[in-house]
């Protein structure tokens, strides 16, 4: 019998557009969002709860495409975080193929829009980061914005989002040479780290949810080891860190089966390799977190 104990030092909140503000300026109703969190946050820091910090850090939402005006946004999302706001993250994800509009409904090259820079520009000076949501055809812009921004940590969310549906069902290999080759690309900017997960998506072509039972941890590491150790290569461990992408994956396994093939794939690593993927590539990124 595999057993292996994981204990949850803290966790860290990605927006999903809940909670926001019914009403003010279309630009301020996220603040809701920021608010009600930092209120949850602020129960784990009591020590009521256990030892683990959930919520030690904050990934909100700001819409960058106001330009100038979001440096002052950031800012009050910064105050009301009590200083848990670590990067912000606009959804970036977007495909021409109608196919694939439910993962990629983003207005087509926002990272390359002038007001949206102008809004990234504030970022680094604040202290933040940015995370950043594409799929495997947008891996190119990211670089652009990576090179052009080299002060600012950045953030390539869910595997930099490899495909097996749409234009790409069918054509797993295909796919998979092309997007490998862009995460070299990413991984040659030094201020881009990797998100290890949101596998569970199915965008990602693998049809476990069809099953009559779930997958076990097994299956899932045989399925996902290809992706997840070729972004490990390119990255580095300490460029690379694992995510949950809960409750978005739980369509495909549960949470406990999700970590157990993590720690599968993970099996072959050092020590130091390990914590670089479980807890050190994070801190590093979202530093300094409330721990």
């Amino acid at each position: 019998m595999w057993v292996v104990v994981t204990t949850i030092v803290a966790t860290l909140f990605a927006e999903c557009g809940a909670m926001y503000r019914t009403d003010g300026p279309v630009e301020l109703k996220s603040l809701g969002e920021t608010e009600f969190v930092t209120g949850v946050a602020r129960r784990g820091a009591s020590g009521e709860y256990g030892s683990t910090r959930y919520i030690a850090g904050i990934i909100g939402y700001v819409d960058l495409r106001t330009g100038s005006r979001a440096k002052g946004v950031l800012e009050q999302h910064m105050a009301v975080s009590d200083g848990r706001l670590r990067s912000i993250r606009n959804g970036s994800a977007s495909h021409a193929d109608p196919s694939l509009r439910i993962y990629a409904g983003a207005p087509p090259g926002l990272l390359l829009e002038r007001d949206f820079r102008e809004g990234f520009a504030a970022l680094a000076p604040l202290g933040l980061g940015f995370d950043v949501w594409v799929i495997q055809t947008q891996l190119k812009e990211v670089v652009n914005l990576a090179r052009d921004f080299p002060q600012t940590t950045i953030v390539l969310d869910h595997l930099g989002g490899p495909l097996a549906v749409g234009p790409y069902a069918g054509k797993r290999e295909e796919a998979f040479t092309e997007w490998r080759e862009g995460i070299y690309e990413v991984a040659s900017c030094p201020n881009v780290f990797i998100k290890l997960g949101g596998l569970g998506m199915k965008l990602i072509g693998f049809a476990f949810y069809e099953s009559d039972l779930p997958p076990s941890s097994h299956d899932l590491e045989k399925a996902w080891r290809p992706y997840i150790e070729t972004c490990i290569e390119a990255f580095g461990p300490q460029r690379s860190m694992y995510e949950s992408n809960f409750p978005v994956d739980k369509g495909t396994c549960s949470y406990q089966v999700l970590w157990n093939a993590f720690k599968r794939i993970a099996a072959g690593c050092s020590a130091d390799e390990k914590t670089g993927l479980f807890s050190g590539a994070a801190s590093k990124a979202y530093q300094p977190m409330q721990f």
